[in-house]
């Protein structure tokens, strides 16, 4: 029999004379290699730190990070319970979050006010915006000797140096949110009648939105961080007092733990900003990566 002919009994039958049986059997093909099921995101995120907290404890534990250099992940949860348990912790935050609670809602009040006047009149422009671009040029932690002898020792100059911290990021972000309205919406606004407030309240604010929430966001981080400043003024009560009264009996675990919960309030405000932009901007097509 040579290569590439069939046999003579194959090439006789024709293939209405085989039978049912005769044909193959199907066979269901499996993908040489099946596709994995990817990690959840919310695994992934949370795998550095927790690499990052086993390093951190083997180092302790090995005697390669002394104790009262930096104290282990263990000792650091063990001194936030008990802080938790006797009510220190949970009475320090109440103080810290009224403050900047206040400090950002009269900083961004102020800040939004007068964005709204520069963005939206080339006369309040001219009186205001070269003010404040002058202002926020001055290191605002340099004016808490200023604070002090203005307002004295208490709260208010601690809510003070907060306002004045967020002030400047909601100008800024505002202004530029008003500024960057789209030509063409006005144009169309006003082809359908809009006069000049319906046009503000229709188009420009709108528009404007987006440059709002993220000068919350930056607010709210300037917020936590002139917090730490305003609370080293003297404070008797606060997350900044643990801290100082920490720092002088050299607690290390305090004092991580206190700028854990820093970074926790911090993180969970921004969280809270996020959602609201989800919420209020749906209709602004983002790109969220691949």
């Amino acid at each position: 029999m040579s290569i590439g002919h069939a046999p003579p009994e194959i090439s006789a039958r024709s293939a209405s004379d085989l039978s049912p049986s005769d044909s193959p059997a199907l066979v269901a093909v499996k993908p040489s290699s099946a596709r994995r099921r990817p990690v959840p995101r919310s695994i992934r995120r949370i795998t550095g730190p927790l690499l990052l907290l086993a390093l951190w404890q083997l180092a302790s534990t090995l005697g390669w990070l002394p104790a009262d250099t930096l104290a282990p992940p263990s000792t650091i949860a063990s001194a936030g319970a008990d802080l938790i348990g006797d009510g220190t912790l949970p009475g320090a935050m109440a103080v810290s979050l009224q403050r900047v609670a206040i400090g950002l809602v009269i900083g961004g009040t102020a800040g939004t006010v007068l964005a709204l006047l520069s963005g939206l009149s080339r006369l309040g422009e001219d009186l205001i915006d070269a003010s404040v671009q002058m202002l926020r040029t001055v290191p605002w932690v340099g004016l808490i000797p200023l604070f002090i002898i203005w307002m004295g020792i208490g709260e208010a100059p601690k809510v003070a140096l907060i306002a004045l911290g967020t002030a400047f990021h909601m100008y800024l972000n505002v202004y530029a949110g008003i500024r960057g309205v789209d030509e063409q919406l006005i144009e169309a606004g006003q082809v359908l009648g809009l006069g000049r407030w319906g046009l503000v309240r229709n188009v420009v604010l709108p528009g404007a939105l987006p440059g709002f929430m993220t000068g919350l966001r930056y607010s709210l981080a300037t917020a936590w961080l002139a917090l730490v400043f305003g609370e080293s003024i003297n404070a008797d009560v606060g997350i900044g007092f643990l801290m100082n009264q920490a720092r002088e009996f050299f607690r290390t675990d305090v004092i991580v733990v206190c700028l854990v919960v820093y970074a926790f309030l911090g993180l969970t405000a921004d969280l809270v900003v996020r959602t609201l932009e989800r919420l209020l901007l749906q209709w602004r097509p983002t790109f969220t990566g691949q």
